[in-house]
């Protein structure tokens, strides 16, 4: 029945996470969709559009590392603790086209009482490699805000 419990409060904390990315100014403005989340994990998809181009007309590396960055966020917030970025490294492995749905899928590699360790890889939804990351979340004490 404990374990129960705990499933039941995962799902709340995944709904509410679910909320406040939707209603997130900046998760609007960039069009990012939280797809899937879970202890640990989240997909989230983003089109690249125009708006998104440098000025070799490629998709922008903050674009990218906005929708690593949200992935990123979720993941390391899913056990309703706040986490906060402590590094994040990106390699950029290939461009998508324009109009191309990019996917970001955030997978916790491992986590202490005070660290959380993942790894973010970026594709399209053909499967075409674009990025990379791995990143570190210092993991705070206190309760998600909004939970």
């Amino acid at each position: 029945m404990g374990e129960e419990k705990g499933k039941n409060k995962g799902e709340e904390t995944f709904e509410a996470i679910r909320r406040r990315v939707e209603e997130e100014p900046y998760a609007k403005k960039m069009d990012l969709r939280l797809l899937e989340v879970d202890h640990g994990r989240a997909l989230v998809e983003m089109k690249f559009t125009e708006e998104m181009e440098n000025i070799f007309g490629m998709a922008h590396g903050g674009a990218i590392f906005s929708l690593i960055d949200e992935a990123f966020e979720v993941a390391a917030n899913s056990y309703g603790t706040v986490s906060v970025a402590l590094s994040m490294t990106v390699n950029y492995v290939s461009s998508p086209k324009k109009g191309e749905t990019l996917r970001a899928e955030a997978r916790e590699v491992n986590r202490s009482k005070r660290v959380g360790t993942y790894e973010i890889r970026v594709a399209t939804e053909g499967g075409d490699l674009i990025a990379v990351c791995q990143a570190l979340a210092y993991r705070k004490r206190e309760p998600l805000p909004f939970l």
